[in-house]
Parts: structure tokens; C-alpha cells; sequence
């Protein structure tokens, strides 16, 4: 199979998973699927996995989306820069505590909105800003899928099948 056509199915694997049309064997070959083009994205970012991560959680896409934090002396909405299904990084005006969860909300396209609690897991300091970035922190499952399927839309619409 050619990577085109593979790409091709892949496209409509996910269209149906997104859907809820898939399950059992299907759901688990797009799964695979995602994996494979995950792992193959990765390699070309030349990032690697930690052990025991699956590829396409470690996977981070260029993404601005709405993200609402809050935290125990300060509320902001940003936009997201990258998003990832571990995370997302916004640029803000500060650091926020390290030492506590954040509160955050992300409007997901097609008006969905994810809710949970996240610590910051980096920061880098820029002129004017520091762009920092979030792990997910008890994240649900249903919530995780929302949020890969957001990243997976955002690669699909950059290739051209």
C-alpha cells in the first residue's frame, strides 16, 4: 500500500472514529494507525519518547485554541501555542506557581470545551513573555480522546491526500 492510500484510510478511519463509528477491531486498528503516524511524525520533529509513552500522546501540534487558567492568585485566558494529549503551552505574562495544580479550560474547535487541572512543566523566557507549558493532571479518558482527536484533526489538515 502506498502512503498515499494509506493515508487515505487512515483519514476515513478517523473520520468514523470521531464519529463513534468504530469499535472492537477497527477501533483498535486506528488506534495502531494513529501510533504509526504519530511515531513517524515524531521522528521527523526528532523528539523521542520517554518510556512506557505512546506515541501519539507525545505528539504536539502547532494549535491556537481559547485556553482559560486559573490559579490561586490569578485568572488569564490565553491562547494555546502547541497541544499535545499530556498537555498544551500558552505565552503569559508570568510564571504560574509551580507548586499548585492550575485550573483550565480549552474551547476545543467545533465549540467543545475540556475542563480539568494541569501543572506547569516548563517554562522559557522571551522578550515581554514567557511561554509556558502544562502537563494534564488526571486528565479522563474521554477528555484525552477530545483532546487527540483535536491534535489528529490538526495533522490531517495539513497533509494533503
Amino acid at each position: 500500500m502506498s502512503l498515499k492510500e494509506w493515508l487515505v484510510r487512515f483519514k476515513s478511519q478517523h473520520e468514523q472514529a470521531r464519529g463513534g463509528r468504530l469499535s472492537g477491531d477497527g477501533l483498535a486498528d486506528y488506534r495502531a494507525g494513529r501510533d504509526e503516524l504519530a511515531r513517524a511524525l515524531l521522528g521527523a520533529q526528532a523528539a523521542s519518547l520517554k518510556p512506557g509513552e505512546v506515541p501519539r500522546q507525545a505528539l504536539r501540534v502547532a494549535r491556537a485554541l481559547q485556553a482559560d487558567l486559573e490559579w490561586s492568585v490569578d485568572r488569564v485566558r490565553a491562547v494555546t501555542q502547541e497541544l499535545s494529549a499530556g498537555g498544551f503551552s500558552a505565552l503569559l505574562a508570568k510564571v504560574p506557581p509551580t507548586d499548585e495544580e492550575i485550573k483550565f479550560q480549552l474551547r476545543l474547535p467545533g465549540a467543545e470545551v475540556i475542563a480539568g487541572r494541569a501543572r506547569v512543566a516548563g517554562s522559557v523566557v522571551m522578550p515581554s513573555v514567557v511561554r509556558v507549558s502544562f502537563a494534564f493532571q488526571g486528565l479522563g479518558e474521554a477528555e484525552r480522546d477530545k483532546v487527540e482527536f483535536a491534535v489528529f484533526d490538526t495533522v490531517l489538515q495539513s497533509i494533503q491526500v
